[in-house]
């Protein structure tokens, strides 16, 4: 509506400016005052009609003319024009043209009043109901999406097994309400859904409006808060009352963290984001207020649990909450089958190995796997999705992309084949370590090269010889390079390493227990009403130097252990040197090879 004023405003001021602008006759001829003047005193002027500022006349041959009077009068104009016979006309001003040159005048400020229109209705300040009722401020901006348009179902969620069966029972309650209310039940009135980006949260919600063929509702935390306060709260109402009218059905809000967080949570305690507050006051009154909502389930997605407010988590409000975590490798392998459904595969394609090599990979992330295999087999113009392409796919998207415009010297190529080579030496060798899977020198986003190791079966928690064992395999690069270029010829390449070595070394001695000077006791940081703290004060000068003694001990304990496995094996270090130099990339056979002391042949 806006736009149209806005559109109907600037016409009619182009239609006036052209029409107080044209002439009365084409072949009008324009003068200067002066030429007007002579003219007369020449007896060839018949008549003038004067109309304000402006002067029309006619040649006593007929033709016409136009002139503008000066701003300072001249008095002898009337006299000149009588004493020389000249018919004079005077013209009154109409109403008309005074309203329209008001209308002109003023237009800039119809522009102002017409914008401020337009974007009042962006902001969804809008008349709402029915013909000329009363303001309605801040409409619903959730998406309405109907059961018919709904075509995923569980059949396309993998990874999630438990999630799924927990929410199984959320699609039973939206089938059959009468089925558990007969007993006394209650139907929950929201399910949070907790994990980390990409694990399929929103695939989720949209699997139970598919398989419960019920209307779903679906909108951002974010689009809830604006800058005037009342509209997001407004937006609530207005949101359950359109639910309502479709019930049994689903309100999914993605992020909920945005309009969720805990109220009053500033940097000084205290106080908070007005909208914000008002906005989480009314979706808790929503849920759980003295108005029933019969059919309505709330699902909510967040990767920060930690953020929300308690109101918000309570029974009564969020019934449930579901942890959807990265998937095993069980599950990352349905994962990838669903996606591989619709690509036609070559016969040498095994996911169970695509997905051991995705070990803490999200379902989003398997999923851009695919589709970067995809792309992969039709840049290569082959008709099927090959296991290679699959391969080069999950090496772009784990070690990212390779870098071969990279111009790297001969000798800093080599150095790095030392540097990666003494990583892969010291992770085969030391105990339960995680089997090694390729080593390439070729530049991959910030790393000149790379060493891949993944683990046989996904693991949740290590041993300390696991992590010790850790630590010496990142410090194989390092030492590599002492021991063939000496100290001296140390390069920079190895700070990434020495960093997260450092970082588990402190977490040893810090929170995992793992000294055993220090004990298992808690010497880092904690958490109080999701505030940080510091134990400081609680430590004692003496208590911090062995603190730092034992992270040192660590430290030099498996540099040391590193340095004695790498000497003793110098020869096959060399080798593993010269077969990156040569290869750039080589794989588990061909390493294998090199521990047996034979230079590698390609597969």
């Amino acid at each position: 509506m806006a736009k149209n004023i806005i559109n109907l405003l600037i016409i009619l001021a182009v239609l006036l400016t052209i029409f107080n602008n044209i002439n009365i006759n084409s072949n009008t001829q324009l003068l200067n005052y002066s030429k007007f003047v002579q003219l007369i005193k020449n007896n060839k002027v018949r008549t003038v009609i004067i109309d304000g500022s402006f002067i029309n006349g006619e040649h006593k041959d007929g033709s016409k003319f136009k002139t503008i009077r000066p701003t300072i009068e001249d008095p002898s104009l009337i006299d000149d024009l009588l004493n020389h016979s000249v018919s004079i006309v005077g013209k009154e001003q109409t109403k008309n043209s005074i309203w329209s040159k008001l209308f002109i005048s003023s237009f800039p400020i119809l522009i102002i009043i017409a914008g401020l229109l337009f974007f009042m209705r962006q902001m969804q300040i809008q008349v709402g109901g029915k013909k000329g009722g009363p303001l309605v401020f801040g409409n619903s901006k959730a998406k309405l999406i109907s059961k018919d348009q709904i075509k995923i179902t569980f059949r396309e969620v993998a990874g999630c097994d438990e999630a799924k069966f927990e929410i199984e029972e959320v699609v039973e309650f939206l089938k059959d309400v009468q089925k558990f209310t007969k007993f006394g039940g209650k139907i929950p009135k929201g399910v949070l859904m907790i994990g980390p980006p990409g694990t399929g949260k929103t695939l989720l919600a949209k699997a139970i409006a598919g398989e419960a063929k019920v209307p779903f509702f679906t909108i951002s935390g974010s689009e809830f808060v604006e800058m005037f306060v009342g509209i997001g709260a407004s937006r609530v109402r207005n949101m359950f009352v359109q639910a309502k009218k479709k019930a049994p059905c689903i309100i999914f809000i993605d992020e909920i963290d945005a309009v969720g967080r805990n109220r009053g949570s500033n940097l000084l305690g205290g106080g908070g984001h007005d909208e914000r507050e008002q906005t989480l006051n009314q979706l808790l009154v929503e849920m759980d207020g003295f108005e029933s909502n019969k059919g309505t389930i709330v699902i909510a997605a967040t990767n920060r649990p930690d953020v929300l407010d308690k109101a918000l988590l309570r029974p009564g409000r969020f019934d449930r909450k579901v942890n959807i975590n990265l998937p095993d490798s069980r599950g990352r392998e349905n994962i990838i089958n669903i996606h591989l459904r619709k690509i036609p595969l070559s016969d040498d394609v095994e996911t169970k190995i695509i997905a051991m090599g995705t070990p803490g990979c999200s379902g989003a992330e398997l999923a851009n796997i695919v589709n970067e295999a995809a792309i992969l087999a039709a840049k290569r113009k082959v008709k099927l999705v090959s296991m290679f392409d699959l391969e080069k796919a999950k090496d772009k998207i784990i070690m990212g992309t390779e870098r071969r415009s990279m111009v790297m010297s001969e000798k800093e190529k080599r150095n790095t084949a030392y540097h990666e080579a003494g990583h892969a030496i010291i992770g085969l060798l030391m105990p339960e370590h995680d089997p090694i899977y390729k080593v390439s020198i070729i530049p991959r986003g910030q790393a000149l090269g790379v060493t891949m190791f993944l683990p046989k079966i996904d693991r949740y928690c290590y041993s300390r010889k696991q992590v010790l064992s850790h630590i010496c395999s990142l410090f194989g690069g390092r030492i590599a390079e002492e021991l063939t270029q000496g100290f001296s010829g140390v390069t920079t390449g190895a700070s990434n390493d020495i960093k997260c070595a450092t970082e588990i070394a402190h977490n040893m001695v810090y929170k995992w227990g793992f000294s055993s000077n220090m004990g298992p006791i808690m010497y880092d940081e904690y958490k109080i009403n999701n505030q940080l703290y510091n134990r400081t004060l609680l430590k004692s000068i003496n208590t911090f130097e062995n603190l730092d003694k034992e992270i040192f001990n660590i430290i030099d304990f498996c540099y040391f252990k590193a340095y004695s496995i790498l000497k003793r094996n110098i020869d096959k270090l060399d080798l593993m040197a010269e077969s990156l130099f040569f290869y750039e990339s080589i794989n588990l056979n061909q390493i294998q090879q090199i521990m047996y002391g034979v230079f590698p042949q390609t597969d």
